[in-house]
């Protein structure tokens, strides 16, 4: 016959159950410690009470002259029965150093031998036993009564052993009241601290908690996406391996507040806003990250769970699917006007002009490779080299001329191979965009583009035109685009990095801003200054010898 497994009983009921029985023993061992002390006490108490009676009795001048007399008996028993009652013990027995007695409770044992010892007495000494006489067990004490130096008598006052457990008995009932009390009072305490415990463990018992917090660990380690929970101080509560990679915080950083991790002002913002946030991109240093965040709610606020999603590899590969559609077009334009030109030379063919088809397709010939020589003989780097061919491919067709500098020079193999070319492609990329916008608008007008906005004052070029110098030299990489746009303002210098700063509408501004991140990701910098042409002029210096150390850093 198989029996139903049973549920382990919950954590807070072991704990009330372990508890109960602490108290009750806490409880019990006090109130033993409690009864042996009180017996203890109460027989020290009668001890004293006695012997002070006996020492009073053995020193009383009246009891000296009575043990003169023929007849002691007819004084000491009145006295010793006075004495007896006042003092509230159990027998005064006066006696003849041969342990006859004088007094006794009951006078019929008046001159009987006294039951007990009385040899150290005879020796002058005062002593207490516990001894078995007339009366039962009794607690006395025996002292020599002196005439000079003379033992004339002998003194014996007791206390019954069943009065000095009576009154033991006495306290104990009012110490099983106080234990029963206490241990009442200790378990209904112990029942609402264990109830308060099992609504926060939601009645699991010690396993199901322990592994819940294996399962807990092992998901915040093999969780790739960044989880953050905070607190309702805005203090970091939880944060996983992720979480601090992508927000590049350093250990240590739980019980911190948000606020205090210099992190960028739009995404502080995010983390701190009571309401939920879905799908927001921040940039940090070196990261594009999308947000995420939930207020845990449960009758008060009590904190915000947060994800972190990298979207940096993407935002780069969107910005390279991006460059590679505006290569389509560019090809697609190029064959366009390819089918027009063939058309035009072999119309000149046909109507005999053989030497205008020529000198007009060779004219055109002349103009690309001119430009595809420069960029191949001046840029080694394969990657670069392409860029700026499609690039100007692009540009020309919006009517913008691109131009490599003269000084431009990057040998093959002169970059390290630790200097990722995505990088590469979103800082060049982007600031040739921008510059073509910027350029084109300066021509055209606004609206065609999206670049930096323009302040333009003079006349317009008559020609658009982008400068791009491109420099490895002295163990750093220069890019340099410059343009005859408009320019930017002194007063948004200092924005057109930040994400989002644009006159182009919602969701733009982002690149400028993806370009100093990558910038920094890489130990560079760039800077905004006017251009020779009275545009905008970017530069972006990246140390070749430190993106080996840079790029070790960040993946150890």
């Amino acid at each position: 016959m198989r029996f139903p497994r049973t549920r382990p009983r919950s954590l807070a009921g072991q704990l009330f159950a372990m508890q109960v029985v602490l108290v009750a023993a806490v409880v019990a061992g006090c109130a033993f410690f409690a009864y042996v002390s009180g017996s203890s006490q109460a027989k020290e108490t009668a001890t004293r009470q006695v012997r002070t009676a006996a020492l009073a009795i053995a020193g009383a001048p009246s009891v000296r002259e009575a043990i003169r007399t023929p007849d002691p008996s007819a004084v000491l028993q009145p006295y010793a029965e006075q004495v007896r009652k006042d003092t509230g013990i159990a027998f005064v027995t006066i006696m003849d150093p041969h342990r006859v007695r004088w007094t006794h409770p009951n006078a019929e044992r008046i001159g009987e031998s006294f039951l007990g010892h009385t040899a150290r007495a005879l020796r002058g000494e005062t002593f207490s036993e516990t001894y078995t006489g007339t009366l039962g067990p009794s607690i006395r004490v025996v002292t020599p009564i002196r005439d000079g130096d003379r033992i004339v008598g002998l003194v014996s006052a007791g206390i019954t052993v069943e009065r000095v457990s009576s009154q033991v008995r006495a306290q104990l009932g009012a110490l099983g009241l106080a234990a029963g009390a206490a241990l009442a009072l200790g378990g209904l305490g112990t029942y609402v601290i264990n109830a308060r415990l099992r609504r926060h463990t939601h009645g699991m018992n010690a396993a199901e908690l322990s592994r819940l917090h294996d399962y807990h660990e092992a998901t915040l380690h093999a969780v790739r996406e960044g989880l953050l929970m905070l607190d309702g101080q805005r203090r970091i509560a939880l944060i996983n391996d992720a979480g601090r990679e992508l927000l590049g915080l350093a250990p240590g950083t739980v019980g911190r507040r948000v606020a205090e991790l210099d992190l960028p002002a739009p995404l502080t913002g995010a983390l701190l806003a009571s309401e939920e946030r879905v799908d927001e991109v921040h940039l940090t240093a070196d990261r594009v990250i999308v947000v995420n965040t939930r207020p845990v709610v449960g009758g008060e606020r009590r904190g915000t769970v947060v994800t972190l999603r990298d979207h940096t590899e993407l935002q780069a590969l969107s910005g390279e699917l991006d460059s590679e559609r505006g290569f389509t077009q560019a090809l697609r334009s190029q064959a366009h006007e390819a089918a027009n030109r063939l058309h035009t030379v072999v119309s000149l063919i046909e109507l005999g002009r053989e030497e205008e088809a020529v000198g007009f397709a060779t004219a055109e010939l002349e103009l690309a490779q001119a430009l595809t020589d420069r960029v191949v003989g001046a840029v080694g780097e394969p990657v670069l080299a392409a860029l700026l061919l499609g690039k100007a491919a692009q540009a020309n067709e919006r009517g913008v001329e691109l131009v490599l500098a003269d000084d431009s020079l990057i040998d093959d193999g002169a970059l390290p191979a630790t200097l990722p070319q995505r990088d590469l492609v979103t800082i060049l990329g982007n600031l040739i965009d921008n510059a073509v916008d910027a350029a084109s608008e300066a021509v055209t007008g606004p609206g065609s583009g999206g670049g930096v906005p323009g302040r333009r004052t003079g006349p317009r070029p008559a020609r658009a035109r982008v400068t791009v110098t491109a420099l490895a030299d002295d163990g750093e990489l220069l890019l340099r685009v410059a343009d005859n746009g408009a320019g930017v303002g002194p007063d948004d210098a200092a924005e057109v990095f930040r994400r989002g700063w644009s006159t182009h509408g919602a969701g733009r501004g982002l690149g400028l801003a993806l370009v100093r991140q990558a910038a920094h990701r890489n130990g560079g910098a760039v800077v905004l200054e006017q251009g020779p042409d009275g545009g905008a002029e970017f530069t972006v210096r990246l140390p070749l010898a430190a993106c080996s150390a840079v790029r070790k850093e960040r993946t150890t």
